[in-house]
């Protein structure tokens, strides 16, 4: 007995918007498996992280293995293979922001987030908080980032009023326009 073949509308397909912008990055960079990194910075640039079906996607179109695309993805801690929060806090634990304290500011974020070493981003989507070796401020130590924003010489307390005033001002947005972190999150889980 013959199979009938299925007609699919691609229309219907949630994921077709996903790969017509990865397909459009592609273009761009010529399906050069040679520009996989600025292929995959700028797939990142547009989703805030790398989804797992897409760097499947970009390996078949690039025709490379998928261990070379995951590879990349994950050597370089630049790349995200999480979502992340609208709002991104880097806290350095290097040696000199180490011995000034960073941990005590490390603990308070998180206490204050609900975050931990492995759940960084917070449940509505608004921040992440992470870790990383060296931000290149060691005289500031210690220094966390906020959206590119050097804060140095931060002290838990200064860190909390921080977050406290990025929440004031997403909440008056979220006032005038709708919950913010619920339509981030909305755009983050369908790409």
């Amino acid at each position: 007995m013959a199979s009938t073949p299925i007609a699919v509308d691609r229309s219907e397909n949630p994921g077709k918007e996903k790969f017509e912008k990865v397909c459009k990055i592609l273009d761009r960079h010529a399906r050069r498996p040679s520009g996989l990194i600025p292929i995959l910075q700028a797939i990142q640039h547009e989703y805030l992280y790398l989804p797992e079906e897409v760097l499947t996607y970009v390996a078949t179109s690039l025709d490379v293995p998928p261990a070379r695309v995951f590879g990349v993805a994950t050597f370089y801690a630049h790349f995200a293979l999480e979502p992340k929060g609208k709002h991104v806090i880097r806290i350095c634990d290097g040696t000199a922001c180490h011995v000034k304290q960073s941990l005590p500011v490390l603990n308070a974020l998180r206490e204050k987030l609900g975050t931990s070493e492995k759940c960084k981003t917070t449940h509505d989507m608004l921040f992440t908080l992470e870790t990383v070796a060296c931000l290149g401020a060691c005289g500031l130590a210690p220094v966390i980032v906020i959206d590119d924003q050097v804060h140095g010489q931060i002290t838990a307390a200064r860190a909390l009023a921080l977050v406290d005033e990025i929440q004031t001002q997403e909440a008056s947005l979220g006032a005038a326009s709708g919950n913010i972190a619920e339509q981030y999150s909305a755009e983050v889980a369908h790409g």
